[in-house]
Parts: structure tokens; C-alpha cells; sequence
């Protein structure tokens, strides 16, 4: 017997409506739009509903709703069920299911104008991820947060090169001598920790040194002049390898990680950043230039 969305077409509607209110409305609806998302996602990858833009798009508003759930204090064991049963639902869908249909053709729909969106902010509690896709001839950030260590402005992100290839960037403005000889980042390790530190108030904080990571950077260079936060002549570009990428997606999107700049007189400079949406802003970025 094949097992269908029925009395689905009301809920192929809601899932389109939901999916049609775009990326901004994910703040608001909790694990509701994260369940739908998860649904049709998961639904895509078993049947290929969508070309790769619309996929793309699906995915990083998927990751949106999942931070958005996290931030509003659901816990992530709850996320982490909601996607379960949301994936367990779509494997009972017949790829063949008309009302599947009617959610394809929806959902390709709400999602033609953001796939073709240049620039989008993703809004954290503490800290905002600004994604830029315009094509550009000099080198640029695709994805970036600011932060200050002392009076000396940091940025961290993606970055792209005049060629289009793009790193994991650090670029900081220090003013006089001495400067620093490295930079790591300072995060928790979900393999040591599985869930976030939280105060009294839920907001997270960085766990014990014992439940941290750290990761060191590849090296360092004179930073091109268009990386630079406004008003600033010189700067250094830090890149880190791309696991950190990976690392960072894996954090509650309420939790800091922190910038550490190294002196040689023994000296840590740090720079506190908001791990927030940066697995769907780097999903968003990765939907290519526009």
C-alpha cells in the first residue's frame, strides 16, 4: 500500500505557505518551519525535485529554521527529532504522489526570487552574518561578521580573491608595532561537550578550557584593500583551513567563538564572534555569484 501525504493536500498548502513566507520567516515559527523544510529537503534528496539553485536555496533556509528553533530555546535534542521525524515522513512519500507535486512546483516558486537574492543579513542574537554574492573583480568578503579586539577592528568569514577562490579569512587593522606572529580560534568541541554552555539567562558562553578546541591558522599576509573595515590603509589576512567550516556549523547558533591573536611578549589579543547562521549563510554563498 503506498503511503502518501494524504489528507496531505492541506498540508502540501501549509508547507508551500510556510516555504513562500521566505528566509525571514523562519525567525518566528519555530520547529514548525523547520519540520516542513526538513520534509521537502529531505523529500528532494530521495526524489530530485528541485535543479541545484532552488536545492540550494531549500537548504540554507533549512539551516535558518534550525537556528531560528535553537535561538527561541528549543532544545537540540527536540531539532534533532524534529528532523528525524520530518526525514522518517518523507521516506513514506511516493515520489509519484501528485500532492507532492503541487509542494514541488510551490516551493520552486518561493524560492525563484531568493536564489537570485545578491546580499541577505543573518540576524543572531549578539552578532549579524552579512552574505554577499555580487560578482566582483577584486578580491571581497562573500560572508563575513565584524567584531573589535581593543580599539582594532576584525572581521572573520568567507572571502573570495580577485580569481573567485575562497577562504576562511580573518583581517584585522592592529595600529603600530608589535604584530601578532599567529591567530587561532577558540570554540567548543561538541565531541567533548555534545551540548552548549548556557547562564542562568540561556544565552551561551564559551565551556572549560577541558571542552574546548582550538584551531590554529595556515598563515598570514598583507590584506588586500577592499577586505578592510571602513576607514583603515593596511591590514593582515589570516586564512584557516577549511575544517573550521565545518566546526562552526556544528554550534548552536548562540554560541561565541573567539579570535585569539598571539604576541611574541606572550600577549593574547581576542575577538568574541557569534557562531549564529554561518552554516546558512556559507549555504547561501554557496549558491554561486550573481
Amino acid at each position: 500500500m503506498r503511503i502518501g501525504l494524504s489528507p496531505g493536500i492541506t498540508r502540501a498548502l501549509v508547507i508551500a505557505v510556510v516555504l513562500a513566507a521566505g528566509p525571514a520567516g523562519a525567525r518566528a515559527d519555530g520547529t514548525g518551519t523547520y519540520y516542513d523544510r526538513s520534509f521537502v529537503l529531505a523529500a528532494h534528496e530521495k526524489c530530485r525535485l528541485f535543479q541545484a539553485p532552488v536545492a540550494g536555496a531549500l537548504a540554507a533556509a533549512t539551516l535558518q529554521a534550525r537556528g531560528a528553533a535553537l535561538r527561541a530555546g528549543t532544545p537540540e535534542a527536540t531539532v534533532r527529532a524534529t528532523a528525524d521525524r520530518a526525514r522518517v515522513r518523507a521516506r513514506q512519500v511516493s515520489c509519484a504522489d501528485p500532492e507532492l507535486a503541487t509542494v514541488r512546483d510551490r516551493v520552486a516558486h518561493a524560492f525563484a526570487g531568493w536564489q537570485r537574492t545578491p546580499r541577505m543579513d543573518f540576524i543572531g542574537e549578539r552578532g549579524t552574518w552579512t552574505a554577499d554574492r555580487v560578482r566582483r573583480e577584486a578580491s571581497a568578503w562573500r560572508l563575513a561578521q565584524p567584531s573589535m579586539t581593543g580599539g582594532s577592528p576584525v572581521r572573520f568569514g568567507i572571502s573570495a580573491d580577485a580569481d573567485g577562490r575562497e577562504s576562511l579569512t580573518a583581517v584585522v587593522s592592529f595600529v603600530g608595532r608589535p604584530r601578532p606572529y599567529a591567530a587561532r580560534l577558540v570554540m567548543r568541541d561538541p565531541d567533548l561537550a555534545a551540548r552548549p554552555w548556557l547562564t542562568a539567562a540561556g544565552s551561551a558562553v564559551l565551556p572549560p578550557v577541558s571542552a574546548r578546541q582550538q584551531m590554529l591558522s595556515a598563515g598570514t599576509a598583507p590584506a588586500a584593500q577592499t577586505l578592510l573595515a571602513m576607514g583603515r590603509k593596511q591590514g593582515e589576512v589570516w586564512t584557516f583551513p577549511a575544517t573550521v567550516g565545518e566546526a562552526l556549523s556544528r554550534l548552536d547558533p548562540r554560541e561565541p567563538f573567539v579570535l585569539e591573536f598571539l604576541f611574541r611578549d606572550g600577549s593574547v589579543a581576542p575577538a568574541v564572534f557569534e557562531a549564529g547562521d554561518f552554516a546558512a549563510g556559507r549555504a547561501f554563498v554557496a549558491l554561486g555569484p550573481v
